[in-house]
C-alpha cells in the first residue's frame, strides 16, 4: 500500500534520533530504474525552507534517482548553513548509492527555526539507505509523520502500471499546498514534461482543494518518480487519473487525521460563474472559524456561510443564495428555508452545499471543524 508497489522502487524508514520519542525518523525512496522521470511540487510560501530550495533546484531536469526524507526538524529558516546541511544530506545520500547529488531531493517537516543534527541524520540517512527494499514502503510513511496519528499511504493500477504514494500531514493544511510531504512513485514510461503537467493537475484538484485551518507551511512537497520499469506507456489520461486518484485517497487521509478533528466537512459551490468564483467561495467559508466551531458544536449555523460567502468578489446575488447543511436546505433565497433542528450533525460526515444561481460550475472543498483539541496541539507544538 506504498510507494514500493510500483515495480523499480526500494525505500526504507528507520530512527536515528532526531525525534526525543526514539520513532521513526529518517526515510529514503529509490528509483532504481530504468529510467529517472520525476516532477514536484512545491509551497508558494515566499519563506522557503532549505530543502524546498534545493529540490527545485535539482528538478529543474525533471529527473530524480533517490528522495530523502527527515521528520524531526523542519530545517527552515536556518540560514545559509540550513542550505549548506541539505546540500550535504544529498551528498551523503548520493555518495551511497552512487549517483550525483543533483539525483537527489530532500525533504524535511518539523519545527521551523532550528538546525538539524547531522551528527544524527547522516548516520540515520546511511541506515536508511542500507536498508531500503522492496517491501521497505510502509516504514517510510511511518517515518516521516510528525503529529500524524497514522502512516498514510494509497495505491492504484490500471492498464498494466502502478501508481504508489506516501503522505504525512495534520496541520497547516492549506491551498499552495499545506503543511504535507508527499512521494508518489509508478512504474509507467512517462517523459518528464507530462509527467510534470499531471502531477499539477493532480495537485490542483486534490491537495490544492484542502483547507484544514487556512495555514500555508514553508516545506510543503509533493513529488512523483518514474521508473518506467513497467515497459509500458499508457495513454497520459490513463496514467493522470491513477495518479490523480492516489493524491485524492492520501488528500482524503490527511483531512481525516487533522489535529483535534471530529468533522470532516465537504463544501460544494454549485451554481459558480466559473473555476475562480468557486474555490473563492469555497475556501472562504472552508476558513471561517465561526463556522468551524459551531459545526463542532454540534450547530448548523449557516449564517456563518453566507457571512463568509459575502467577504468574496464572486459573482452572485445575496438573495439567491441557497444553502443546504447535510442534505437540509436551511436556506433558502438569502433568507430562512427548512428548520435547521432537522440538521443531524452527530456524525463525523458535513456537507455544506452553496448555490451562487450564478452559472454552472461545481467544485468541492475539504476542510475539517476547530476543536479545543487543535488548540491544544499548537498552543504547546514547540515546548
Amino acid at each position: 500500500m506504498s510507494v514500493t508497489v510500483p515495480a523499480g522502487f526500494r525505500a526504507a524508514g528507520v530512527a536515528a534520533g532526531l525525534k526525543p520519542s526514539g520513532r521513526p525518523d529518517v526515510a529514503v525512496v529509490v528509483n532504481d530504474g530504468p529510467s529517472d522521470t520525476a516532477a514536484g511540487v512545491f509551497t508558494l510560501n515566499r519563506v522557503q525552507a532549505a530543502p524546498v530550495r534545493w529540490s527545485r533546484q535539482v528538478l529543474a531536469d525533471g529527473r530524480l534517482r533517490a528522495v530523502v526524507l527527515n521528520s524531526g526538524g523542519a530545517n527552515a529558516c536556518t540560514g545559509p548553513a540550513g542550505f549548506a546541511d541539505t546540500h550535504a544530506t544529498a551528498e551523503h545520500t548520493a555518495d551511497l548509492l552512487g549517483i550525483g547529488a543533483g539525483e537527489v531531493a530532500v525533504c524535511s517537516t518539523g519545527l521551523i527555526g532550528v538546525r538539524l543534527p547531522m551528527d544524527l541524520l547522516l548516520p540515520g540517512v546511511a541506515k536508511a539507505v542500507a536498508e531500503a527494499s522492496v517491501t521497505g514502503g510502509a516504514a517510510a510513511a511511518e517515518a516521516i509523520r510528525t503529529t500524524d496519528t497514522v502512516s498514510k499511504q494509497a495505491v492504484r493500477a490500471a492498464g498494466g502500471v502502478t501508481v504508489g504514494g506516501m503522505a504525512k500531514g495534520a496541520a497547516m493544511l492549506a491551498p499552495a499546498l499545506a503543511t504535507m510531504l508527499v512521494v508518489v512513485t509508478t512504474d509507467a514510461v512517462v517523459d518528464p514534461p507530462t509527467a510534470d503537467r499531471l502531477l499539477r493537475e493532480a495537485c490542483r484538484t486534490t491537495f490544492e482543494r484542502v483547507d484544514s485551518d487556512g495555514c500555508m507551511s514553508t516545506n510543503d512537497t509533493v513529488l512523483l518518480l518514474a521508473s518506467g520499469a513497467s515497459g509500458v506507456s499508457v495513454p497520459a489520461g490513463t496514467l493522470g487519473g491513477l495518479v490523480a486518484d492516489t493524491c485524492a485517497d492520501l488528500a482524503g487521509q490527511l483531512l481525516a487525521d487533522a489535529e483535534g478533528a471530529t468533522k470532516t466537512i465537504a463544501i460544494t459551490v454549485t451554481g459558480a460563474a466559473g473555476e475562480a468564483d468557486a474555490l473563492e467561495v469555497g475556501r472562504a467559508v472552508a476558513r471561517c472559524n465561526l463556522l468551524k466551531c459551531a459545526l463542532y458544536g454540534n450547530d448548523p449555523n449557516w449564517g456563518r456561510v453566507l457571512a463568509a460567502v459575502g467577504t468574496t468578489r464572486a459573482a452572485f446575488e445575496p438573495d439567491a443564495l441557497d444553502v443546504a447543511i447535510n442534505g437540509v436546505w436551511v436556506c433558502r433565497g438569502g433568507a430562512p428555508g427548512e428548520p435547521r433542528e432537522g440538521v443531524d450533525l452527530t456524525g463525523r460526515e458535513v456537507s455544506i452545499r452553496v448555490d451562487l444561481h450564478a452559472g454552472a460550475t461545481e467544485l468541492t472543498v475539504w476542510t475539517n471543524d476547530l476543536t479545543d483539541g487543535y488548540v491544544q496541539e499548537n498552543s504547546a507544538y514547540s515546548t
